[in-house]
C-alpha cells in the first residue's frame, strides 16, 4: 500500500492510484497564499483555485465575470505557497470554449505563468482535453451541475435527476476518462448516479454534492467556514468564521474608542540616552 500521506509531492498519476487504494480525496479551495499554505500543511491531496473567487472573494453573483487575467494572479500567490498538493487551475469562462488553440495557448500559461500543476474545465469538452493531456498539460474534468452555465442551466441546479441525464454523465463521464483526465468532478449529481459512474471509471470522482460514494470530496474554502453568506444544501460548515471575525473587529473598535489600543505593549519607545537628546530638541524648538 502507498503512503499517499507522506509523498512529498503529489502528481496527477497519484489520483488513480488512490482510488485504486481506496484513499480518499481531500481537495478545498484556494486563492491566496496564506490561506494555501494552511491547506497544504494540514495535507490535502489537491487544491484548486477556483473561478469561485469571483463569488466568495470578488462578490460577483456568478463565476462568469471572472477573467484568466485574475485567474492567474490568484494561482501564482497559491502555487507560491503550496510544496505538496496538486494545485489546480480553474479555466474560467471563455478561456477554452472559443477555438482549441486559444484554449491551449491558455492552459499553458496557467501552468507556466500560474504555476499550476493543472487545469480544469467544465463540461465534455473531449477532443481539447485529449488535446491537452497530448500537450503535457493534466486536465481534472468537471461534469453536472457546470457554474459557467449558469444561464443555460438555468441557475444553479442538480444535473442527473431522469434516466436520459443520467445515462448523459456517465457516457461523458467515460469519455473524459478516455480522453485522458486524471480526475472527474462531479457537481450537484444524485447520489445514486455519482455512485454508478463512480463504479464504472477508472479515474476517481471527486464529488461536491454529489453523496459519499465519490473517491474524494472538494468544497469552497470560504463556505465551510462560514464566511460566505449563501451556504448550498449540500456544505458542512465546520467553524463560523464570521461571527468570530465580526466578534474581534467589534472588540478592535471598542479598544480603540476606550483608549484600550495600543496599550504598552503595542507600540516603541526610545531608550533613555535618546529621550533625553529628544527632550533637548523639543526645548530648542
Amino acid at each position: 500500500m502507498t503512503d499517499f500521506d507522506n509523498l512529498p509531492k503529489i502528481f496527477n498519476h497519484h489520483f488513480s492510484a488512490m482510488k485504486a487504494e481506496n484513499h480518499p480525496i481531500t481537495a478545498l479551495t484556494a486563492y491566496d497564499y496564506p490561506t494555501a499554505e494552511l491547506l497544504d500543511g494540514v495535507g490535502l491531496e489537491l487544491i484548486l483555485v477556483g473561478d469561485s473567487l469571483g463569488m466568495v472573494v470578488q462578490g460577483k453573483p456568478t463565476t462568469i465575470g471572472v477573467t484568466l487575467e485574475e485567474m492567474l494572479y490568484h494561482c501564482n500567490m497559491v502555487s507560491g505557497a503550496v510544496k505538496r498538493a496538486m494545485v489546480c487551475l480553474d479555466m474560467p469562462f471563455m478561456s477554452y470554449q472559443a477555438n482549441q488553440d486559444e484554449a491551449l495557448y491558455n492552459a499553458g500559461r496557467c501552468l507556466a505563468e500560474g504555476g499550476a500543476g493543472s487545469v480544469k474545465v467544465e463540461g465534455a469538452h473531449i477532443d481539447l482535453i485529449r488535446r491537452m493531456v497530448e500537450n503535457g498539460i493534466p486536465v481534472l474534468a468537471h461534469l453536472g451541475c457546470t457554474p459557467q452555465s449558469y444561464h443555460q442551466l438555468g441557475g444553479y441546479t442538480i444535473v442527473g435527476k431522469d434516466v436520459s441525464q443520467a445515462k448523459q454523465l456517465l457516457s461523458d463521464g467515460l469519455a473524459v476518462e478516455e480522453a485522458g483526465a486524471y480526475a472527474l468532478v462531479l457537481e450537484c449529481v444524485p447520489t445514486e448516479v455519482a455512485q454508478t459512474i463512480t463504479g464504472k471509471l477508472s479515474i476517481p470522482t471527486i464529488g461536491i454534492g454529489a453523496g459519499p460514494h465519490c473517491d474524494g470530496q472538494i468544497l469552497v474554502l470560504h463556505d465551510i467556514l462560514g464566511l460566505y453568506h449563501k451556504i448550498p444544501r449540500h456544505v458542512k460548515v465546520y467553524k463560523d468564521l464570521n461571527a468570530v471575525i465580526r466578534r474581534a473587529i467589534s472588540e478592535y473598535k471598542q479598544d480603540v474608542r476606550r483608549g484600550d489600543f495600543p496599550g504598552e505593549d503595542n507600540y516603541y519607545r526610545l531608550d533613555k540616552a535618546t529621550q533625553k537628546a529628544w527632550q533637548k530638541v523639543k526645548k530648542a524648538k
